[in-house]
């Protein structure tokens, strides 16, 4: 699984003829496990961690300079609480989710931003679990160039996570978005990760589910709602 991914990426690369790869590094799992693997497929002179602090949490700024110093990672820091404060001053009254949406959307900008400047792909790190029900921000962290943790689910992530020797604390601790202060992934989809991906791939394999049918249901119509997420624009053709 690792050598096809490191491969793979080193594939993308050459076929867009980019001169390497920029991700944001959040210190989640899920980024870190991207970020491990880019620099084994381009080595580290060629992979850009971007710290993108939005009124985030600080242990997870500790974790992602924790990772970058582990593995020699150059890292960029560029705080855009201000940008967000001074967004939600101008825009008018909305939900919780709504303005927290705006975070992931700043950060692809600022990612983009560097991949113009330096020729870079921009490397995603949503997982197939989250991929599959939709649990991204569309034109946030859901917008890149390359996904290579795609095909994984978060369990398999977690397992190839400890193979790339990613430190613990990392891999132990509660998935989340940052969104808000105490929000977790599995809090807000409402289904652990375990469950979630039990369900995804017996679906996917057409095996008989062994979860509750409530629980069954419920990711089924997360996967409907969220179609759009995972499609382009739609066209009317005349």
């Amino acid at each position: 699984m690792k050598q096809k991914i490191i491969g793979w990426i080193r594939k993308q690369i050459k076929r867009a003829k980019a001169d390497g790869i920029i991700l944001g590094l959040s210190g989640g799992l899920d980024s870190c496990v991207a970020a491990r693997l880019a620099v084994l497929a381009l080595g580290k002179k060629r992979v850009l961690g971007l710290i993108l602090p939005c009124h985030s949490h600080g242990f997870d700024l500790d974790d992602a300079k924790l990772f970058a110093r582990k593995f020699e990672i150059k890292t960029e820091t560029v705080d855009l609480s201000r940008i967000y404060d001074s967004l939600i001053r101008v825009l008018p009254a909305a939900d919780r989710l709504t303005k927290a949406n705006i975070r992931p959307r700043l950060r692809m900008l600022v990612l983009y931003y560097f991949s113009r400047k330096l020729n870079y792909l921009v490397c995603g790190t949503s997982n197939k679990s989250e991929l599959a029900v939709g649990y991204f921000t569309k034109y946030g962290d859901g917008a890149s160039d390359i996904i290579p943790l795609g095909d994984l689910l978060k369990t398999q992530v977690r397992k190839l996570a400890r193979d790339l020797k990613i430190p613990e604390r990392i891999i132990a601790k509660p998935p989340t978005a940052g969104l808000w202060p105490g929000q977790t992934d599995e809090i807000e989809m409402g289904i652990t990760y375990a469950d979630l991906d039990d369900i995804l791939e017996r679906l996917e394999k057409r095996k008989k589910q062994i979860q509750p049918k409530i629980k069954v249901d419920r990711v089924k119509r997360m996967i409907r709602n969220s179609a759009h997420k995972r499609q382009g624009p739609k066209i009317c053709f005349v």
